[in-house]
Formats: structure tokens, C-alpha cells, sequence
């Protein structure tokens, strides 16, 4: 295993350092041009790869530009619009509310607060602090997804096992002004190389301060659970 930093806020800036330096252009993968289509992409996005949103929204953001769409939408026809997309029938119903609410509450645009985008069907803190954070260059937390919540716990930085806790627990390691790329280079390394059942330790810029590296054995802190 490798040596962590005498602390994690000390670990965090090393993480950072070496992340920067390796993943220098490391951004949001899904395409949209406006700030609902951002919201419809980040909402199918969920247990959905980033590569495969972005193949159904190509075709599906040419027929529903607005919130009026989607509010007018045919349910099953929307479910149709979608389908490849993981739970497609429950998204659907997602957006056409979705759709509802912003034309009842917001005259069809997308809110900028935390507490309006969470009262949107379909809508937890995650998928709002996207929105805000580019949608509105508003960052309120960061975003903690799967490679978020995994690469944090086996680098020793969160101790926490619910994205809501990692997030209060990062927020208050990472410098705010770090707050929105710490996703996106985490979300870089998990895909290249942090992976999620075969990490490659090997080839990995962190494996010297990582505290799960499987190099030598020991434990996966992201599942508690020894390696194989």
C-alpha cells in the first residue's frame, strides 16, 4: 500500500497537484448547448454512461427545445424518444414533469438554486450542483458520483459511504475553488485508470499515497473488502 499525507488536507492538495498535471483538460463529458438541455442530460444520466446520453440526446434535443415540449410530450412516445437509456419509462415520466413544473413555476427556464432544482422531478443534490455549476456558474458542493464517491474512500480522503455525507466531508478538505474540476478529474481517473473492480495500480500517479493500492495487497477502502 502506498503513504498517505499527514492529513487529508495535505493528501487532498497532493491529489490535486498530480490529478491537474495529469488530466489538464479534464471537463464535462455530456454535450448540450443550452441550460435545459444540460438539465435533460444530466437527469438521463443517471446509472447511464455519459457516451450513451450523449448518443440518444443528439436526435432527441432536435425535437424538444423547450420546457413546453416535453411538457406536451406523449409519455410513451417520450420513453420511445428515449429508449437505450437506462430506466428510459421512468425518465420519461421525469421529464414530462419536469417539463410541467418549469412552465408552472419558472416560465419555462431552468431555476439557479439548489432548493428549486431539487423540487424537480428526478432531481438530487448531485444532478443540481451540475446544473448550477454549468448551467449558471453557480457552485454550491461538489458533485459526488460513483468514481467520486469510490476514488475518495480508497485514497483515504472521505471516510463516509453516502455521496450526501462525502460531499459535506470534501467540502470541507477541498478548497472551494477546486470544488467543481475535483469531480472531473476524479470522473477522468476512474475512467483511465481507477476503475472500479480492476484499478490499474500500476500505471496510476497516486499509487505511491494511495492507502488501497492493491500492489502489495491490503484493502480496498472504497468496499471495505480485501483484494483478491
Amino acid at each position: 500500500m502506498g503513504t498517505p499525507r499527514s492529513d487529508r488536507e495535505a493528501q487532498v492538495a497532493e491529489v490535486l497537484d498530480r490529478l491537474y498535471e495529469e488530466y489538464p483538460d479534464s471537463t464535462i463529458s455530456l454535450n448540450f448547448t443550452t441550460r435545459l438541455e444540460l438539465l435533460v442530460a444530466v437527469v438521463l444520466s443517471a446509472q447511464c454512461t455519459d457516451e450513451r446520453v450523449n448518443q440518444v440526446t443528439e436526435e432527441l434535443f432536435e425535437t424538444y427545445q423547450s420546457a413546453a415540449d416535453y411538457a406536451a410530450a406523449d409519455e410513451e412516445q417520450l420513453a420511445d424518444d428515449i429508449y437505450g437509456i437506462t430506466f428510459h419509462n421512468n425518465k420519461a415520466g421525469y421529464l414530462k414533469s419536469i417539463g410541467e413544473t418549469l412552465l408552472e413555476e419558472h416560465d419555462g427556464e431552468v431555476p439557479d438554486t439548489m432548493a428549486e432544482l431539487t423540487e424537480l422531478s428526478g432531481v438530487g443534490r448531485k444532478t443540481a450542483n451540475v446544473v448550477l455549476q454549468h448551467g449558471h456558474d453557480v457552485v454550491e458542493g461538489i458533485v459526488v458520483d460513483t468514481h467520486v464517491q469510490r476514488i475518495s474512500r480508497r485514497l483515504g480522503i472521505a471516510e463516509e459511504e453516502t455521496p450526501t455525507k462525502i460531499e459535506r466531508e470534501l467540502m470541507a478538505l477541498v478548497p472551494e475553488s477546486d470544488w467543481q474540476q475535483f469531480t472531473h478529474l476524479f470522473i477522468s481517473h476512474g475512467r483511465a485508470v481507477c476503475t472500479a473492480r480492476n484499478p490499474d495500480c500500476e500505471a496510476c500517479v497516486l499509487e505511491d499515497i494511495c492507502p488501497s493500492s492493491k500492489l502489495d495487497g491490503g484493502v480496498d477502502l472504497a468496499s471495505g473488502e480485501a483484494w483478491g
